[in-house]
């Protein structure tokens, strides 16, 4: 045990190696310890450094209770309670400020910071009142806390009121001006962030590329290039801005152009300046430019870096390049939560469901612990499979690992058990949820109206509106179409008003969900008049509103709308051809459908469907053509369905055909002999039978040509 006067010394050059647990140990089983008070503020300095919350707390209660005169005084109570802020514990710290007799600006500003920091921000305004009213004068660090509170929340009135005190105390440093211009730009007021910009007469870089990111982030490229331009001095935050601005709106051939106009300027790119461009390329699926970028990072050294890497592969899988995104996960030096995350992400987006769940096993197995991505990831592949069993697993594997109560993996539980036909289950899941937001409210409403139970989805969606959340354009885009459904127009129309209001009526998504609720509702003129005012139109706009039209029995406009579509450049899907043939079945536009359905090979290299086959049968036969239709099914290169059968049997029984009915009907028994509505058709055309023996005799004859064609045999797999 050293000697009393050697105490401090020892201690200090103990601490001095970080060997915290040794100098306590010395100090509290000295008797009477006589050391420098500078000795506690480093012990508390190593708590720090260590987050040593247990040591740093044994420091505090040695020194309350033993009677030290400095245990009171202010600036050692500061050191305390920021010890208490860096180890993580708030708590300990507020009780420890409310304690304190007297209290000086750092003391304000530790706790101010610490409420801030820990997104406690209501709180860090309450302290900020509280010290203006004990008439302590706040400093230029008191108000750089504060400034990101009040955009945090978007209190700019508060804000402006900040301003004003700062004005009137003259500390406008560098670090006030950032903050102030920040929570300009975070508040929405550009043109404020801008004067402020202006009327300072030394900006520093920081400042400039605040300014230059506020513009970015609003979508003002010009004004932020403009401005970038001026620039006396750009650092590579600066480049990063700007390439981050394009990168994160799709705008990725100019977040290349910069990076490499930064290149050229000769400012060597960070991981950031990578972790910004990539998400752009994955976004928008431009491979190219992926590839490109992977070579830089190649180049520059920066393949090792997790982050970096991780972002490559979520660019390759989300550019459909999965093998590729496969391979450089296989090869990465080290992988996180987040590197397993974007490959089973990667997996499951790209309909490898089974691959996105062995992924998963193996993340498990190799002992990363998963987190709500992961889950979230994972359940959709579930879902989007049907695997309810492996669903139930995977929700057991959530409350194993403690996220039953987290908002995120929950919602997406909901969704699995309702997309996996289980609305039971997602119901019970749903009404348990602790908290419930619109993901959750959208997983419930959506399981409803993709089950059939599209009364219950507007109910559900009622419900939400009565909690006071808000809903989003998943929310919308989920109960139109029960809506329609229904024929629930005048409950479609409120939520038409609802867009209205939140400014959805330029989502092309949304509109086109309008149009189909106003055309299946009947309302084919309030279609026509969304449709028409549409400021952009993609495939499924154009599709809606021609299928409104068929199945409102203007077909001819349908038509009509098919031929403006392809003059307008919009190209035709497999959707779009299976609306046309509907409306030329319905007005018996016999050979201009045949010329649609040629030309989805010929001029669009579209692969027909059973349902575009089924159309041209239903075409034929409603026009009265048996024989063609015949023909036809037996060219036809998939194999027949029970219901293209049971279309040439109805076409038989309206066109009084009754031999070829009846051989339709006999070919029907053999595939679905307990179908009842088979037995109906036959009844009725026996019952239009004027004389038994005829159509004894037309059966014969159809059985004599079936035996000659081996071709129907390969169809009905005899």
């Amino acid at each position: 045990m050293p000697s009393t006067p050697n105490l401090s010394l020892t201690l200090s050059a103990l601490l001095r190696e970080a060997r915290l647990k040794e100098a306590l140990h010395i100090l509290l089983t000295t008797p009477n310890p006589a050391v420098n008070s500078s000795i506690y503020l480093q012990l508390l300095q190593n708590c720090i450094s260590k987050k040593a919350l247990s040591e740093g707390k044994q420091i505090h209660s040695y020194i309350a209770h033993g009677g030290f005169v400095f245990a009171t005084d202010t600036l050692f109570q500061n050191n305390v309670i920021n010890m208490y802020v860096k180890c993580g514990s708030l708590a300990d710290a507020r009780e420890l400020f409310d304690q304190m007799t007297k209290r000086d600006v750092f003391s304000w500003n530790i706790i101010i910071a610490a409420y801030r920091r820990n997104g406690c921000t209501h709180e860090a305004l309450t302290v900020f009142h509280q010290m203006q009213q004990t008439g302590t004068q706040p400093d230029q660090f008191t108000f750089a806390s504060i400034l990101p509170a009040c955009a945090k929340i978007k209190d700019m009135e508060k804000g402006m009121e900040i301003h004003q005190n700062i004005i009137e105390m003259g500390i406008l440093s560098d670090v006030v001006a950032n903050a102030l211009l920040d929570m300009y730009v975070k508040c929405g007021n550009i043109d404020k962030a801008r004067k402020l910009f202006d009327n300072i007469p030394q900006k520093n870089v920081v400042l400039w590329t605040a300014m230059i990111a506020g513009y970015a982030q609003i979508g003002f490229y010009d004004e932020a290039l403009k401005l970038f331009k001026e620039m006396p001095h750009r650092d590579v935050i600066s480049w990063n801005v700007m390439i981050a601005g394009y990168a994160q709106n799709g705008l990725v051939e100019k977040a290349l152009e910069t990076f490499k106009q930064m290149q050229l300027a000769g400012v060597k790119p960070i991981p950031t300046t990578f972790a910004s461009i990539l998400p752009g390329c994955a976004k928008t699926g431009t491979l190219q430019q992926g590839m490109t970028i992977h070579q830089s990072i190649i180049e520059c050294g920066y393949l090792s870096d997790v982050v970096i890497a991780s972002a490559l592969v979520d660019m390759y899988a989300k550019c459909r390049r999965v093998h590729t995104a496969y391979k450089l996960f296989k090869k990465m030096p080290q992988r996180n939560v987040v590197s397993w995350n974007v490959i089973i992400a990667g997996y499951a987006q790209n309909g490898f469901f089974k691959r996105a769940l062995e992924t998963f096993k193996q993340m498990k197995l190799e002992g990363i612990k998963p987190d709500s991505t992961t889950f979230a990831s994972i359940l959709s592949a579930c879902a989007k499979m049907g695997y309810v069993e492996q669903g139930m697993d995977i929700h057991q594997s959530a409350i194993e690992n403690g996220f039953l109560s987290d908002v995120i993996v929950t919602s997406a539980l909901v969704d699995m058990y309702a997309k996996c036909g289980s609305v039971h289950m997602a119901y019970e899941l749903f009404e348990k949820l602790p908290q419930r937001n619109v993901i959750s409210w959208n997983a419930m409403i959506s399981g409803y109206a993709q089950n059939g139970f599209a009364e219950k989805a507007l109910e559900t969606f009622k419900q939400m509106q009565f909690e006071g959340v808000n809903p989003d354009s998943t929310t919308l885009a989920s109960i139109l179409p029960a809506c329609a459904k229904m024929g629930a127009l005048k409950q479609g129309k409120i939520i038409h008003q609802i867009i209205i209001e939140i400014g959805f009526l330029s989502d092309v998504v949304i509109v086109s969900a309008l149009i189909d609720m106003y055309a299946k509702c009947g309302s084919i003129d309030m279609a026509r008049e969304m449709f028409e005012k549409m400021p952009q139109r993609n495939v499924i706009s154009w599709n809606v509103m021609i299928a409104g039209y068929a199945q409102n029995g203007f077909c001819k406009d349908a038509l009509k709308l098919f031929e403006l579509m392809k003059h307008s450049g919009t190209y035709p899907d497999h959707v779009s051809f299976t609306c046309v043939l509907l409306a030329c079945s319905h007005v018996g536009l016999v050979e201009e459908g045949c010329k649609y359905f040629n030309a989805m090979g010929d001029s669009y290299c579209i692969t027909p469907t059973i349902n575009h086959y089924m159309c041209v049968v239903d075409l034929l036969g409603r026009a009265g053509y048996l024989e063609e239709t015949l023909n036809f099914i037996i060219k036809m290169p998939v194999k027949p369905m029970v219901v293209v059968w049971t279309c040439l049997l109805g076409a038989c029984r309206a066109h009084k055909n009754i031999g070829l009915g009846v051989f339709a009907a006999t070919l029907l028994f053999e595939l679905d002999p307990k179908n009842a509505g088979i037995y109906v058709l036959l009844s009725n055309i026996y019952a239009d039978a004027k004389r038994r023996h005829e159509v004894q005799m037309e059966t014969d004859h159809i059985h004599r040509q079936k035996k000659s064609m081996q071709n129907w045999r390969n169809c009905l797999g005899s």
